[in-house]
């Protein structure tokens, strides 16, 4: 499948990003998650070239083939002044589509708040905005069941851990985040792949420990560790499976109030965390819809 796709590498805030490709017109940046890689829009980038646009996927910084931080920086800020820097480097305007999931949709998100100039619609999926995430570690004894690896990728030990039996400890977080979702062999070959090239294990881990884990050690009381609080002025889709086993539903509870020009919440049945992989169809009716509103 990822044949179809042309691949190209573009260096923007000190990355060299390699990229996944399809489609001319204005740009539409697909920024994937965790435990995951560019193709994970696979599905969307064809949808999206056939609606006009110039759909861009690329692996994230420190996932191979892209290049590792030089300067070893992870965090969210960083994460988000990718984003902006790539919407820059690939040309696109202020008619730009923003698309995020898991750690992409964190990025997006900070990155419509800092630029949204540069964003025409922003479409996240999985992962709530602002400091929800921090209040449930607290309050939410579900979601903390659910987050249980956050806190686990913080020890020394993680690295071994998914390294494990051929990188099986992915395979087990795909099942127990869509429990649902049957995904294809080569699908897990592709990632496990990328996982495998040395260093990108670590800097997944980074993102954890350098957004999240400095979140959860800062002096303020976790609830309000987290600096996602800004306004968000561009129009948003956020998507969500309703079977997610990594971020509850529940947690969207409030969005409203960080998005004074509107979020439309979507909660898409019998998905899981993956759900733009695991529903194609409907997702990507759902985000060409929303970008022709």
């Amino acid at each position: 499948m990822a044949d179809q796709f042309k691949q190209g590498q573009v260096t923007a805030n000190g990355i060299d990003f390699h990229t996944l490709e399809m489609g001319a017109g204005p740009l539409a940046l697909c920024l994937h998650g965790f435990p995951d890689t560019a193709r994970s829009f696979r599905h969307q980038l064809p949808a999206l070239a056939g609606a006009g646009f110039r759909a861009v996927a690329p692996f994230m910084r420190g996932y191979a083939p892209s290049a590792a931080a030089p300067d070893g920086r992870y965090d969210l800020v960083t994460l988000a002044q990718d984003a902006i820097a790539l919407i820059d480097a690939l040309g696109g305007g202020s008619d730009t589509i923003l698309i995020g999931h898991d750690w992409g949709a964190a990025a997006a998100h900070f990155a419509a708040a800092a630029a949204p100039a540069k964003i025409r619609k922003l479409i996240t999926a999985a992962v709530p905005y602002g400091p929800g995430i921090f209040q449930a570690f607290v309050t939410n004894y579900a979601q903390q069941r659910r987050s249980w690896y956050m806190f686990f990728f913080q020890q020394p030990l993680a690295e071994a851990a998914i390294r494990h039996n051929d990188f099986a400890f992915l395979d087990h977080l795909w099942r127990d985040w869509s429990p649902g979702w049957r995904w294809a062999p080569e699908d897990m070959a592709a990632l496990k792949e990328c996982f495998r090239a040395p260093g990108t294990v670590e800097a997944a881990l980074a993102y954890y420990r350098q957004s999240i884990g400095a979140a959860l050690n800062a002096p303020a009381h976790p609830s309000g560790a987290a600096p996602a609080t800004a306004p968000i002025i561009v129009p948003t889709l956020m998507l969500h499976g309703r079977d997610d086993g990594c971020i509850g539903t529940e947690l969207l509870a409030g969005q409203e109030a960080y998005f004074p020009r509107g979020v439309r919440i979507e909660v898409v049945p019998g998905a899981g965390h993956f759900v733009h992989q695991e529903k194609p169809d409907a997702v990507n009716r759902l985000i060409l819809d929303f970008i022709k509103s």
